[in-house]
């Protein structure tokens, strides 16, 4: 009896092991389920309206009556926009050197002095008109990618920011080092920096330029240091054309601040001085231009702009355009609904019938 007491509460034992095994075993049902909430279950009120040919026809309406002003508002401020454009880089080559231009540009023995003679009217207009300052003096090149990845990555930001770090060149070969001293600023985008410069006179009359406040304030407070001076520059591995004032922080070198926001385009604008004097239309005025830079070697092209400023910005019909055409197809979709919705109109099926999840009773 004894034996088969002990045999019987084995097996209960076993029996329970095995059962309590099982049950931890168990997956939980509805662990992962979370808390119920109107917001994770969708229920909450919305808006579900209905495009009804007469919702559609106000909308497409109300888009172009509010699109088309603007467009003219945009447009009219550009054209407001008096600029002039002159493109000089083969103009200013001398005639026996047409042939070679790039030896011309890289030959220190040959002046590269050239005189260019403006007129303030509208471009590509024979209509003067008056320029109030501030006139902006930009230069622009075409056909320079200064979106090159190599060239973007060729820079050391905190060598520009602070002067504890003038010996770190990471990142800015091929131009860092001049042997073993260390270049400020390194880097190939600083090294190309934009080196022609100009001169402007009226009736003989220096036509003063403030190169002062042409970059970002806030890359001329955060981006490059106040105690950072330029030292070896243009000494390094290559050779260019720019110079920096090794007395003048970077803070204070706007020209190469400027240059140094790269462009995302290969053509692209950058401001060189502002002239603060108003032009009078049909006003001639003669240009200095130290013509330096390289940009025949790679097909480039080179313009001087001098343009003034709207509420809109500089010129550029693009924004009134785009406002136009957009409140334009918006009015004559508007009027094609209305003439399809008089002519033909359709009638409007049961709203009802569009829910997923309605009862038995339609409600």
């Amino acid at each position: 009896m004894n034996t088969g007491d002990g045999g019987g509460a084995a097996s209960a034992a076993s029996t329970s092991g095995a059962n309590g095994s099982a049950d931890a075993a168990a997956p939980r049902r509805n662990s992962k389920r979370p808390k119920y909430s109107r917001f994770t279950q969708q229920e909450l009120p919305a808006c579900k309206p209905i495009l009804t040919p007469q919702w559609v026809i106000s909308a497409f309406a109300v888009v172009s009556i509010v699109f088309v002003p603007i467009g003219v508002a945009s447009l009219l401020a550009s054209r407001d926009v008096v600029e002039i454009v002159d493109r000089y880089e083969s103009v200013c080559v001398p005639a026996n050197m047409t042939n070679d231009k790039v030896a011309y540009i890289q030959n220190p023995n040959i002046s590269k002095t050239c005189t260019r003679t403006l007129t303030v009217r509208l471009l590509g207009s024979l209509v003067p008109k008056h320029m109030n300052q501030p006139i902006y003096v930009y230069y622009q090149l075409d056909n320079f990618y200064q979106n090159h990845r190599r060239y973007v990555k060729s820079r050391n930001d905190g060598q520009l920011r602070s002067k504890d770090k003038a010996n770190d060149t990471s990142g800015c070969d091929p131009e860092d080092k001049s042997g073993n001293a260390p270049i400020v600023p390194c880097g190939l985008i600083a090294w190309s920096l934009f080196n022609d410069t100009y001169q402007f006179t009226i009736n003989r009359a220096s036509l003063n330029v403030n190169k002062k406040g042409i970059s970002w304030k806030s890359d001329r407070e955060h981006k490059f240091g106040k105690n950072v001076l330029p030292k070896n520059f243009q000494s390094g591995p290559l050779k260019g054309g720019a110079t920096l004032d090794p007395n003048i922080s970077l803070s204070e070198q706007e020209d190469l601040i400027v240059w140094m926001r790269t462009a995302a385009l290969p053509t692209f604008r950058k401001l060189w001085g502002k002239i603060e004097v108003d032009l009078e239309a049909n006003q001639t005025i003669t240009v200095t231009i130290e013509n330096n830079y390289n940009t025949y070697s790679f097909s480039g092209k080179k313009k001087l702009v001098l343009s003034t400023a709207s509420w809109l910005g500089g010129k550029n019909d693009f924004l009134g355009v785009a406002y136009l055409t957009v409140g334009g197809l918006c009015f004559f979709l508007a009027m094609a609904f209305t003439v399809i919705y008089l002519v033909k109109p359709r009638k409007l099926g049961d709203p009802s019938y569009l829910s997923w999840n309605r009862n038995p009773g339609g409600h």
